[in-house]
């Protein structure tokens, strides 16, 4: 029996030292050690104090070497009061018999009525008042040490009374019935001896009328002594109202093809409308009848309001959906086409001028499905690079272009124009994006920036294309004008996101192409100058079918065979139209399927379309250009955007005269 006793007994013993204890702080020390410990973060809003945290106002920050709190969230874990007197313009902080007067801007307080000079002003920071840190330190004697990005204040403080507090969380506004209130208790019992009961005073969840609320708390702690009252005064608002909805239209009856205006008259109580949503708000319409057009607006609180209104459309016709297509569509949009009309339209003959430049079509294999070398040649001169390619690998990946000097003198390597698209999921996108980022840089004609290429060395030369990891089923696009004056071998690599891509060159395999192009072709620049007047009927330029706009001819730089350019992606097309007719519409039809892209006219960058994804087939266009009274010379210049289906067509049709 005595046995089973010690046994029990040690079992008890051990289980002392083996069983883990969660300690819910703060926990009183013996005298003079530190009680109370805060943790803080550069640029984070988050303090811990004695492993209970709690979110500032604003983040720690540093301003020319201080660093600065909120003094309220500071203030409250030491237990004091913070108020402000509106007439002296003083934030004041008060605990027993402490009382601290603090000003904005001012490197001075007032302790007890007795002038202090801090490490820093305190100033205003997106609404917070702020304080030093060493300042607070040093005026509640407290330790004040940073290690990295964390602060730590220590100190040590001997038993005193409970303390009551609490934080009130709502949004900026509470409205009387609707906003729900929440309460976090911050009360603080130095001794532990936990808190044995609490009074609430105007504590309500939902407050129902508008006015000003003072909410009382206190606290009665094991020893039975109660803590003096703590109070937060809050204003509520009466309740928001929804907005209301409503527009006007000018006219009772609208003619066919007739522009209808409509005007947002729609109110809110706080004009706080967030979200407008219209319906069937069609700028025209090309049928005779009745047409519902719905407007539902928003506020910043989730409050909806809905009217509908009937468009009456007549028989009278004042533009058929073409003619109005023609004249209205805004540059960059799309109209309705009649795509069996357009193939009849006469085609302008043209004779292409080529640049000798050179450029690499790096788009095969489109889709990547292991590490590797997409593309190795040795090049020199001017080189215009285009990539489009998606990630089938499973991981993320970076792709780079290495060049590596071979010869005996140092190469200079210069990148001029550059545009990227992506990465994301969404091909027409990337390589819409891509081709008007080029374009916008060669319109803005960058300075060339330049660095150099030792013998024997190897050198990533384009670090924009691998800014960014490639997710899997992205795609990414890019075009890039490079030039050397030292024959380099060029090669476009692949590997995972965290690789090393010189150190891994050596035991990459070369990538095997699929059906797309891969390859270098040289006449990369392609001028078209029509001299004749175009525009008095409709016609069309055609471009990307491989006929009238051949295709260039190549070679695969891994392989050695021929290669075509199909679609003559990559290639920079000026066209120089001498003599463009008065009121003439310049638009684009796709003919392959869909159609995005970017087109320089005049120098002003257009994107097609401005607004959705695609023109999305051969019955649609996009609006370029519209002439003047008078004749005009048109400069357009433009790449094949990746991702894109050809051929497409540069159409010229009239424009309808103006009715009224």
């Amino acid at each position: 029996m005595k046995t089973f006793k010690w046994l029990l007994l040690t079992s008890l013993l051990l289980s002392l030292f083996t069983t883990s204890y969660v300690i819910t702080p703060p926990v009183v020390q013996a005298e003079g050690a530190v009680t109370d410990m805060i943790t803080m973060n550069k640029n984070s809003k988050i303090i811990v104090h004695n492993g209970v945290s709690t979110t500032a106002a604003q983040p720690l920050t540093f301003i020319k070497g201080v660093s600065y709190i909120p003094l309220k969230a500071i203030a409250v874990e030491y237990g004091y009061k913070v108020t402000y007197d509106a007439v002296k313009k003083d934030f004041i902080a008060t605990l027993d018999n402490t009382e601290l007067r603090l000003k904005a801007n001012s490197t001075t307080l007032m302790q007890n009525g007795t002038k202090v000079t801090m490490s820093g002003p305190a100033i205003n920071q997106a609404g917070s008042f702020m304080v030093p840190v060493k300042a607070w330190a040093n005026l509640t004697g407290s330790k004040l040490t940073l290690s990295g990005t964390v602060m730590n204040l220590t100190w040590s403080k001997a038993p005193t009374k409970a303390t009551a507090a609490f934080e009130v969380l709502a949004p900026s506004v509470i409205y009387a019935q609707q906003t729900t209130v929440t309460y976090v208790d911050k009360s603080f019992v130095p001794d532990g001896s936990g808190i044995q009961n609490e009074v609430w005073d105007g504590r309500m969840d939902i407050f129902p009328e508008p006015g000003t609320y003072t909410i009382t708390h206190q606290i009665q702690d094991g020893n039975g002594v109660w803590s003096d009252p703590y109070s937060v005064t809050i204003e509520v608002k009466a309740p928001n109202q929804p907005p209301v909805a409503d527009f006007t239209i000018e006219k009772q009856v609208y003619r066919i093809g007739e522009n209808v205006i409509y005007t947002d008259r729609s109110t809110d109580d706080e004009n706080a409308i967030a979200k407008t949503t219209w319906t069937g708000n069609n700028k025209a319409f090309f049928a005779a009848g009745d047409y519902p057009v719905t407007l539902e607006v928003q506020d910043n609180y989730g409050l909806t309001s809905t009217v509908t209104k009937i468009v009456s459309v007549s028989n009278e016709v004042l533009y058929t959906e073409d003619e109005y297509g023609r004249l209205f569509t805004a540059v960059g949009e799309r109209y309705k086409i009649n795509g069996s009309a357009v193939k009849d339209y006469p085609a302008i003959a043209t004779t292409p001028i080529s640049e000798p430049a050179q450029m690499v079509r790096s788009n095969s294999p489109e889709t990547w499905t292991t590490e590797g070398i997409a593309y190795d040649d040795q090049l020199l001169g001017e080189i215009r690079f285009m990539f489009h390619n998606q990630n089938n690998i499973g991981v993320p990946v970076r792709m780079y272009l290495l060049a590596t000097n071979l010869g005996d003198k140092t190469a200079n390597v210069g990148v001029g124009a550059t545009g990227i698209g992506g990465p994301n999921p969404q091909v027409a996108a990337t390589g819409k994006m891509s081709a008007a980022r080029y374009l916008a840089a060669l319109n803005a004609k960058p300075a060339t920036t330049w660095m150099t290429v030792k013998p024997g060395e190897t050198k990533e030369v384009l670090p924009i294309i691998s800014k960014a990891p490639i997710k899997q089923d992205d795609v990414f696009s890019a075009f890039a004008d490079l030039v050397t004056d030292q024959r380099l071998q060029f090669q476009i690599v692949v590997v995972q996101d965290g690789k090393d891509p010189v150190a891994t060159l050596p035991s990459l395999s070369y990538l095997s192409r699929d059906t797309h192009v891969r390859g270098t072709f040289n006449g990369t620049n392609r001028t078209i100058e029509i001299n004749s007047t175009i525009g008095h009927q409709p016609q069309r330029i055609v471009i990307g079918d491989g006929k009238s706009d051949t295709f260039q001819d190549g070679y695969d730089g891994l392989t050695g065979n021929l290669e075509v350019n199909r679609g003559n992606f990559g290639v920079l097309y000026k066209m120089k139209l001498m003599h463009v007719a008065p009121r003439t519409l310049i638009s684009l039809n796709p003919r392959g399927g869909y159609y995005m892209g970017a087109f320089l006219v005049n120098g002003n960058l257009v994107t097609l379309p401005a607004s959705g994804t695609t023109v999305k087939d051969a019955n649609e266009a996009g609006v370029l250009y519209r002439t003047g009274e008078s004749e005009e010379a048109v400069e357009i210049v433009f790449t094949i955007a990746p991702g894109g289906n050809l051929p497409i067509n540069m159409v010229f049709t009239p424009l309808p005269e103006i009715r009224w």
